[in-house]
């Protein structure tokens, strides 16, 4: 994939950093995280890393309902990471980075939770990224990925100003897991047109 590729999805979040939490994170990705938290358990002093961080509101919740947890967001654009590290009440815990989900810097077995979500969509190499969170994640670490889901059929779209954007369905998102060697523990909907799918480092 050409680097005008990662450009392109960079000027555009970088375009709408500034209003992005105004456009959609107050009430739409506010009922995602509510319903995402439900599901999630972590243990005292976790490792977190937040994969398309985004404005870093899902860290902010993560760390509001879970008084010990440490994490890392990482994004593409330099403009939300701006963002979330100007809103950051956690400076203690929560720290933002740059970098690509498909080549993480981070050490083997890292993390004890990996998030990503509504930013699945925009990867390319989506195999490699579903490899990097494995190599990351602890032994009985959890994956978090919450995406939209349009049924059992392949859907794909190009958006101007945006580029292609690749949305899954329960059968691939268990396929990548398996090729990475995570083990899909179960599928839930969240909102309508909302699937999050939890995986295990762990075969159970």
């Amino acid at each position: 994939m050409t680097n005008n590729f990662y450009q392109q999805k960079e000027s555009f979040f970088n375009l709408w950093a500034s209003y992005y939490d105004f456009l959609l994170t107050t009430i739409f990705y506010q009922s995602i995280h509510k319903r995402l938290l439900e599901y999630v358990d972590l243990k005292e002093n976790a490792s977190v890393l937040d994969l398309g961080c985004g404005t870093g509101k899902l860290m902010g919740r993560l760390a509001a309902k879970f008084p010990t947890v440490r994490a890392i967001g990482l994004d593409l654009s330099p403009s939300m990471l701006r963002e979330a590290r100007a809103r950051n009440q956690y400076h203690q815990r929560l720290i933002f980075v740059s970098g690509k989900a498909e080549s993480l810097s981070f050490a083997d077995e890292q993390f004890n939770a990996v998030f990503c979500t509504m930013s699945f969509l925009h990867y390319p190499h989506p195999q490699q990224v579903f490899n990097e969170v494995k190599r990351v994640l602890a032994k009985g670490g959890r994956f978090y990925l919450v995406d939209a889901y349009r049924g059992e059929k392949n859907f794909s779209s190009f958006v101007p100003g945006i580029g292609e954007m690749r949305l899954y369905n329960r059968q691939q998102r268990e396929q990548l897991g398996i090729e990475a060697g995570l083990s899909c523990l179960a599928h839930h909907y969240l909102l309508p047109g909302i699937l999050l799918t939890i995986f295990s480092a762990q075969t159970p």
